[in-house]
Formats: structure tokens, sequence, C-alpha cells
């Protein structure tokens, strides 16, 4: 019996507090369905007085509710034991029987209690075929919600779940366009240090150590902090500067109240490479590269700025790459939506030069 066709790659939530609330959430749809078919059978005559009626109705419901439910989680922890999938939706195939037998068991106990709260004698349960079919019925509506949901719910999961994996996937496939040729030039650099200034050369391998690891440590979260971020690109640019002396000069202004806000690992990292690479090293006497961060109605603002060669007609130049911008703007789009934003513009002052503007919503690190 295939499962699978109904179900397909359906694996939902199973921590204490997701099962409370599918549980509880569940029960509140079980309990209005129970009231409308009180109200139903009532309008239609079938049940002469509401309020006895409604307690038939939340009894029989539940019970049948109760007898559905515990067959599911069988007969779906039984499938997901013999052949893996879901652990919460064993498919229509199963379910079709299950339904109909919980209902039946379900509306002779329910009967039977209902009569007892109503201080009704004593007895077998009447059996009212058109109230157990309709019952049946009922049964299979309320299932059918909960299927629906419960495959939303998933497909929703599913959503997130590539989304996370797009996100890592974009982070590790910059990482593998960062680091090869920063670490040869870097590394290049280290081995003529080590013989003219061994000082300087520990410097450097102290901050590229530092560089590697907080590159390290982003890919293992979608959010870090924004003194974090800064940190990475101080020890980033020290090593630029090590290449380009006195022609890279940096500056860095993080207010202190901004400093524990959670930005996306390496989301300057791009703007400060394509600033350095078509911006400065193109320009004999080199220039300044500022690196800011700003409060503005509610947004966080990240400016880049430098005062390199500046954009080119059509566009490029200092943030040459239009890969790294367009990965800087993926990732933004895919967690942030429309909330965040980057734009790229010549700088307006006498220095020259380009400013790439990030503008995102203020989130804890």
């Amino acid at each position: 019996m295939n499962t699978r066709a109904d179900n397909p790659s359906m694996a939902p939530s199973t921590s204490p507090k997701s099962l409370r609330l599918s549980m509880a959430i569940r029960a509140g749809i079980n309990q209005i369905a129970c009231v409308l078919i009180a109200v139903m059978l009532w309008l239609f005559g079938i049940d002469k007085g509401f309020w006895s009626g409604l307690v038939f109705s939340l009894l029989i419901g539940n019970f049948c509710w109760l007898f559905i439910d515990v067959g599911r989680a069988v007969v779906a922890g039984w499938l997901y034991r013999q052949h893996g999938g879901s652990t919460g939706w064993p498919g229509w195939p199963w379910m079709a029987p299950i339904v109909v037998i919980g209902t039946v068991f379900g509306y002779l106990l329910g009967h039977a209690a209902a009569r007892a709260v109503l201080g009704l004698p004593a007895g077998v349960a009447l059996v009212h075929t058109p109230v157990l079919m309709f019952s049946v019925l009922a049964a299979m509506v309320v299932s059918y919600i909960f299927y629906a949901r419960e495959r939303l719910h998933i497909q929703q999961l599913q959503s997130e779940a590539a989304e996370r994996l797009a996100s890592e996937l974009q982070l590790k496939l910059l990482q593998s366009q960062l680091e090869p040729h920063m670490l040869f030039n870097t590394l290049a650099n280290l081995r003529v240090l080590i013989g003219l200034d061994p000082a300087q050369a520990q410097a450097m391998l102290d901050h590229l150590i530092a560089f590697l690891r907080s590159t390290l440590a982003g890919t293992r979260v979608d959010r870090h902090a924004l003194a974090q971020e800064f940190d990475a690109l101080r020890d980033y640019l020290a090593l630029m500067a090590v290449r380009m002396g006195a022609r890279l000069q940096p500056s860095f202004d993080l207010p202190a109240d901004l400093a524990q806000l959670g930005v996306p690992p390496l989301l300057l990292q791009p703007l400060v490479e394509n600033a350095i690479k078509h911006g400065l090293e193109p320009k004999i006497e080199g220039g300044r590269i500022d690196i800011s961060a700003r409060r503005d109605a509610g947004r966080l603002q990240l400016r880049v700025r430098d005062t390199g060669i500046g954009l080119a007609a059509d566009g490029t130049g200092t943030a040459g790459s239009k890969f790294g911008l367009e990965l800087v703007r993926e990732r933004l789009a895919r967690l942030y939506g429309d909330s965040a934003s980057l734009t790229l513009s010549a700088a307006t002052d006498a220095d020259g030069g380009t400013e790439a503007l990030i503008q995102l919503p203020l989130t804890p690190a």
C-alpha cells in the first residue's frame, strides 16, 4: 500500500513545543466542528434540544477524534519504522478505514457518555443511522482539514529548510571566491616577511588566523553581531594593508549601541573586497575606505565608501563584480524580503569614489 503518494517527503517538526501546539490546534478545530454539527442537527430537527444535542455532539466528536488520532499515530509510527518517511500522516488509503472505524467506536462510546452526563437512562447506545452517517462524513471533513493543515505546515518547513540551505550554499560560494586568492597573496607576503621582518610576519599571521576563525564561525550561524562583522573586516583590511602599505587607509565607525545588532555573516565582505580590487588598487595613490553603521528611522544603514576610481559609465567600477553585488542582494532578499536593500552610487563629495549602502531592519544578534 503506497503511502508516499499522499505524503511526499513529509517530515514535520517533532519538538515537544511543536507537538503541543499541533495538538492544541487540532483540539480547537475539533471543538468548533462539534459545535457546528450540533447547530446543524438542531436546525434540521434531528435533535429537539440544542443543549442536549451539544453535549452529545461534543462527547461523540471528541471520542471520535481520540480514536482517529490514536489510530493515525499508531499506523504512522508503524509505517515510519517500516519504510521511513512521515511520522504524522499515513496517507488516505490508511486513514479512510481508520476514520470509519474510529467514528463508529467514538459514536457508540460518546453516545453512552452523553446519556450518563445528561442523566438519561443507561442502556445500549441507540444507533441513529442518519446521525452516524453524518458523523462519519464530518469526521472525514475534519480529517481532511487536519491533513491539509499538516501538508501546508510541512511544505512551509521544507521551504524554510530550502532557503536556509540556499543561504548556506551562497555563503560557501562566497567563501570559495574570497579565500583562495586572498590566502595565496597573504601566504606569499608572509613568505617574504618571515625573512625581512619576522615581527610584521607574526602580526600578519595573527590577523590571518583571526579572519579565518571569524569566517569559519560565520558559516555556522544565520546572523552574528555587527561587532563581529566589523572585527572580521578589520582583520581582512589589516592583511590587505601589508600588500598595499600606505596606499590603503581604512577607517571604521560603529556606534556602541549598534554593536550587538544581528547581520548575516560576510555581508559587507564582498563590498569591501570590490572597493579595494576595483576602486583603490587601480588608483596609483590608493585611497581611503570608510566602513560605518548608522541608525536611521528605525533601520540599520551599513555604508562602504571608498575614494577610488569611481563608477564606470555602465555602473560598474568600484563594485565591479556584479556577481558579488547580486549575491548580497539575493541574501538580503531571502532573509528580509522587501524590507532590505543594497544601492550603489557615486560619492558626491570632492574625494570622489563610490558608496555602497545597505539598509535592513534592526534585529538583535
